[in-house]
């Protein structure tokens, strides 16, 4: 082919010259068409081919003619390319095709693939009649046709629709347990069950809520100790995540009700010591300046001295006079220095409880611009805190109680993974994270409400803990029973391998070496709320701890998956999505556009935003390139992509219990591998 275009000496070979010009002036697209060296008819063009397919890996889009003459210099294998290069026509050439044909890239490879399969089928037909020859002379009919069975077979990938290899995991899937809810005393696990029925959530959350609830109740009025030189508190961080309209708002208000309940009535019994207290104070701040005023106006030093004297007794015992705080306990869009005041005002307890996120925000400088996270690493640790406030002395709180309870939408977590300072200074790793399974658009509709005698036990008795621990002048300790002494110290023997650097929880070492301490605290929740009224006269039994461990490891592989989300690829993510999506449209061919139009979004806001993620999903076999429709004028058509068809997104029924999938919150099983224990 050294002429002009139209003088092509082979007819029908104007695909692979119009497809082999485009290459040349694009060569990256050869990357993503399904053309191979061997599917074109002449040997000269697959040579080509390969070698824009060598600078197309190596430049990408800049590579330009030189460098495919280039490859073609170290090219041996086809002997007359040699003149072909050195009169200079022959890549020429190829261009001037591609401007003849238009374009159409996808159209071009389409149809050379297409004319390779017609020539394998002739061949296989050839085949055939010669294994039908060789019966005719005497051979074992049994063998020729196992032969020629043979051959239909490895003939399937050519002139068929090509087979599909079993698709290669993106990532690891992990098998999420669901919330043990049995671990919890009944009168918990009851509420916990019945709001979950009634709102349609998973009893995760409702789950998450209660021990943040009793973390409200309990937290600084009493500790845990394992043994002598570690004591927990029995403060926690929960964090739930959930997608938007998942009923989290409701979930919190069923599960914290009590709390609020038993904050009006400690301020109802507070409020005439409040005024009582403000009185005292401005009648001893009056008397000092009444006598401040006689020394002014004293006729005699003397009288001064002596008026002085009792103005600075009464400004003494002004300045003793503590006003008491209006009890608080819960805050929810409040910003460190708040909260250090809060903790300050309230003897050393507080409770962040939302049902949004927005905390985080705040904790990274919404409003300072500056990170501040030394209140909530200091008040879950329990460690001394200094608290300065404008016009007043500088507090110290020996023991802080920080609870912090949240359920926030998936992306926060994305966003605090990339927070400066939140990994590195030890705030994820204080977090006790829930990923349940994502139930909107599974619900049931007129679920019955939580049964009355359920409601009100919970309300009642969360209420009375709380305030029979408010009145505590020191915090309660905790002491183990030798069995559960012993089973602590087995977890400890247990756990402490698997945080070695080349381990399984290695990468996670900063989470997991808490984890025992989070058992005690929650063994310390749990006992509290088992034995109402004796509970600090009595050591935490074996059973307890047994139960707090269960909850600790359903928090342990969770952390796992939500520590894998914030490590997550962008690419990778994409591709979760895009095979999220397939999940749950069922759908079995698409194309970009109808992708883009379905999926446009923050991660998707134009086209080459699918490449990436398209052709981690081809390379890894859950989709491939389909037929190329003909082109029909005007805009071009769009090349669809083949679904694997051994891939059945599950019935739209129930969701899957416990399955994460790397999106959190998505439902779609498809952008898995093999199950993985968490």
């Amino acid at each position: 082919m050294t002429g002009s275009p139209s003088s092509c000496p082979v007819p029908g070979l104007d695909h692979e010259a119009a497809l082999l010009g485009v290459l040349l002036q694009r060569p990256a697209l050869a990357l993503r068409l399904p053309t191979r060296a061997e599917h074109y008819e002449r040997p000269i063009h697959g040579v080509v081919h390969q070698a824009i397919l060598e600078v197309a890996d190596l430049h990408g889009d800049q590579a330009g003619v030189m460098h495919v003459v280039d490859a073609l210099h170290r090219r041996t294998e086809v002997p007359n390319l040699m003149p072909l290069l050195r009169n200079g026509t022959l890549l020429i050439d190829y261009i001037g095709w591609a401007d003849v044909a238009g374009g159409q890239p996808d159209w071009h490879a389409e149809q050379i693939v297409q004319a390779w399969r017609r020539r394998q089928l002739r061949s296989l037909g050839t085949r055939i009649t010669q294994l039908a020859d060789a019966a005719d002379d005497g051979a074992d009919p049994g063998d020729v046709v196992e032969h020629a069975m043979n051959s239909l077979i490895a003939a399937q990938d050519t002139v068929g629709e090509p087979r599909w290899d079993p698709p290669i995991a993106l990532s690891a899937r992990r098998v999420l347990p669901r919330f043990p809810t049995d671990a919890l005393p009944a009168w918990v696990g009851e509420q916990v069950t019945g709001v979950a029925e009634f709102t349609q959530t998973p009893p995760d959350l409702a789950g998450s809520v209660a021990l943040a609830a009793l973390s409200a109740a309990a937290g600084g009025r009493a500790r845990v100790q394992i043994r002598p030189g570690w004591v927990e508190p029995t403060n926690l961080f929960t964090v739930v995540a959930m997608p938007p309209g998942s009923r989290k708002s409701a979930v919190f208000a069923a599960m914290t009700a009590p709390l609020l309940d038993a904050e009006q009535t400690l301020t109802e019994h507070a409020t005439p010591l409040i005024i009582e207290a403000d009185l005292a104070r401005r009648t001893a701040q009056r008397d000092a300046e009444r006598h401040a005023t006689g020394a002014t106006n004293a006729p005699t030093p003397q009288v001064r001295a002596e008026a002085l004297a009792m103005a600075a007794d009464a400004a003494l015992a002004a300045e003793a006079l503590r006003v008491p705080a209006r009890p608080r306990l819960i805050a929810d869009d409040v910003t460190a220095e708040a909260a250090g005041s809060l903790l300050a005002e309230q003897g050393g307890r507080l409770a962040v409880l939302s049902a949004e996120g927005g905390i985080f925000t705040t904790m990274a400088g919404r409003y300072t611009g500056v990170p501040n996270l030394e209140v909530f690493l200091k008040g879950h640790a329990g460690d001394l805190l200094r608290v300065d406030r404008k016009g007043r002395p500088a507090e110290h709180i020996t023991n802080p109680a920080l609870t912090l309870g949240l359920a926030v939408q998936p992306e926060v977590l994305r966003d605090i993974a990339r927070t400066p300072g939140f990994r590195g200074r030890g705030l994820l790793a204080r977090i006790m994270y829930s990923v349940p399974p994502n139930t909107v658009g599974h619900r049931r509709v007129g679920a019955p409400a939580v049964p009355g005698p359920v409601a009100t036990t919970y309300h009642d008795t969360l209420r009375a803990l709380t305030l029979t621990l408010a009145d505590l002048d020191e915090p309660t300790q905790l002491a183990l029973s030798p069995d559960a002494d012993a089973l602590m110290l087995h977890l400890e023997a247990e756990l402490e391998p698997r945080l070695a650097e080349d381990a399984e929880l290695g990468h996670l070492a900063d989470w997991a070496s808490k984890l025992n301490g989070a058992i005690a605290r929650l063994a310390g929740l749990l006992h509290l709320a088992e034995h109402l009224r004796d509970g600090y006269d009595r050591p935490v039994a074996v059973e307890t701890v047994q139960s707090a461990a269960r909850l600790g490891h359903y928090y342990l592989a969770h952390a796992l998956a939500v520590f894998d989300l914030m490590d997550t690829d962008p690419t990778l993510d994409r591709a979760r999505t895009i095979l999220a999506w397939i999940n749950r449209t069922r759908t079995l061919r698409f194309t970009r556009r109808e992708l883009l139009a379905q999926l446009h979004s923050s991660r998707f806001r134009k086209n080459a935003d699918l490449d990436a993620p398209l052709h981690l999903l081809e390379q890894h076999g859950y989709i491939r390139p389909g037929p190329m429709p003909a082109p029909t004028g005007g805009r071009p058509a769009a090349r669809p992509y083949d679904v694997h068809p051994d891939i059945r997104p599950a019935e739209p029924t129930e969701p899957t219990e416990g399955v994460f999938v790397g999106s959190v919150g998505s439902a779609g099983r498809i952008a898995t591998g093999g199950p993985e224990r968490g």
